[in-house]
């Protein structure tokens, strides 16, 4: 098959609605899976690449991806051949690393990223796994602040120092790795040079001279010990860099706590008082969690305040924040492309968001110990509601059902649902602010 794919034509059960990107050996889609109801990445190699030396490393890709089944690792959904193309299939992301350097960036988020990318690349480097391609491309953002790295296209597996050619993108490519002796070293050296392009924007450039480009926004912003590690993890002669991203990790966490230079530092200590604050608020939500979380499923956390919210609750009722869209995983096979929120596969309607009704619904009916409560629409057909729905998934009506908190009889004055005024500030079922009175 040599033709190129196009939006809106069909590869099996995935709808092609637009191209992410293009490689030297694959272009990747952002597609919608008609009978899951979810939208996910296609990499499909190009037409003229078709042959058993191309097929060979895709296959490659999808043999180290099986060994590494990690949180920071982008796992693979499907791989093989649909309508006569090799086709990998991967999770969709929000963006990758690289659109979102192009926004400015807070330290404290540069050092959360920062260390899931060393996780996942220790991770590989315990199994003897070279990557060969760390880029700011190759890690995808998801909901929640994850970061997970794909593309292990170029990884080679072996137990000791590498032969290879050249391979890999130059803008990020260790110095011996150019000269065709790529090891885990390398990966150290894309990983350095990320973590700097985080911190001051700046990529440094070959010869890689000590100071680099921005050294003087670096020190501004971290500490100097925090620096002496990123000035190892860029030492041009491998030989007196960190070994792996192992060793890289275990010296990153030593200094992460005083990551910050000393203004900053100071800073913080004149700002005790919000740190008690920052205390009591941990103490408080623990022990909602430990009284409410099963009940309520409370296994999220609010992405502006940090309390723990449930994936059917509309707004935060810690902080007010709306939840239009859910940005947490979800326990249900799919979820609904308006708000985000998790859908089981015979659902006809999203009971948490009034959208339009789902192409693709599932013949057979699916039970759940979840379902406690029945529609009051007697033409219903199936009439099974689970708690703090909003709206029937068969038929889409309102639901009238006052859903309750346990051991709380306080309602909220608009909507009517359990409320918590003792430890809420609103309503998260309609976001009206709450009386302590």
């Amino acid at each position: 098959m040599t033709s190129k794919l196009r939006v809106r034509q069909k590869l099996g059960k995935y709808r092609i609605e637009r191209r992410l990107g293009e490689g030297g050996f694959a272009s990747v889609f952002q597609a919608y899976d008609t009978i899951e109801g979810v939208r996910v990445a296609l990499k499909v190699p190009h037409p003229q690449l078709v042959d058993a030396p191309a097929l060979s490393v895709f296959r490659r890709e999808v043999k180290v991806n099986a060994q590494l089944d990690h949180p920071n690792v982008l796992p693979i959904k499907y791989a093989g051949f649909i309508d006569e193309r090799f086709v990998i299939v991967y999770p969709l992301g929000l963006e990758t690393l690289e659109d979102r350097l192009g926004r400015r960036m807070a330290l404290r988020r540069a050092l959360h990223w920062f260390e899931q990318m060393l996780d996942a690349v220790a991770f590989a480097h315990r199994r003897k796994i070279l990557h060969s391609d760390v880029k700011p491309e190759n890690f995808i953002l998801f909901p929640g602040d994850r970061l997970r790295l794909a593309d292990f296209g170029l990884a080679r597996v072996s137990h000791r120092t590498m032969t290879a050619s050249g391979s890999g993108t130059v803008g990020y490519l260790a110095p011996e790795q150019a000269m065709g002796r790529p090891s885990l070293r390398s990966d150290v050296f894309a990983l350095g040079l990320i973590f700097y392009r985080m911190i001051t924007g700046a990529l440094p450039e070959w010869p890689f001279d000590w100071p680099p480009p921005a050294y003087d926004r670096l020190r501004e912003k971290l500490h100097p010990d925090m620096i002496r590690v990123l000035e190892r993890a860029l030492e041009v002669d491998h030989r007196r860099r960190f070994r792996d991203a192992v060793q890289l990790r275990a010296a990153f966490r030593r200094v992460r706590h005083r990551a910050a230079n000393g203004t900053v530092r100071r800073r913080r200590r004149r700002r005790s008082s919000e740190g008690e604050i920052g205390r009591w608020k941990a103490v408080r939500f623990r022990e909602f969690q430990a009284r409410y979380r099963a009940r309520l499923d409370t296994r999220h956390d609010c992405g502006r305040c940090g309390g723990p919210v449930s994936e059917a609750m509309q707004a935060c009722p810690w902080c007010g924040a709306g939840r239009p869209k859910h940005a947490g995983a979800t326990r249900f096979p799919a979820r609904c492309p308006r708000c985000r929120r998790g859908r089981k596969l015979d659902w006809r309607f999203c009971p948490w968001c009034y959208g339009g009704a789902f192409k693709q619904v599932a013949d057979r009916e699916y039970t759940d110990a979840r379902y406690e409560a029945r529609c009051a629409n007697p033409a219903c057909r199936a009439r099974r509601l689970m708690p703090f729905m909003r709206y029937c998934p068969a038929c889409n009506r309102k639901v009238q059902r006052r859903w309750t908190l346990p051991a709380s009889k306080t309602r909220c004055p608009r909507c009517d649902w359990g409320v918590l005024p003792e430890v809420w500030t609103h309503c998260p079922w309609c976001r009206r602010r709450l009386s302590r009175s």
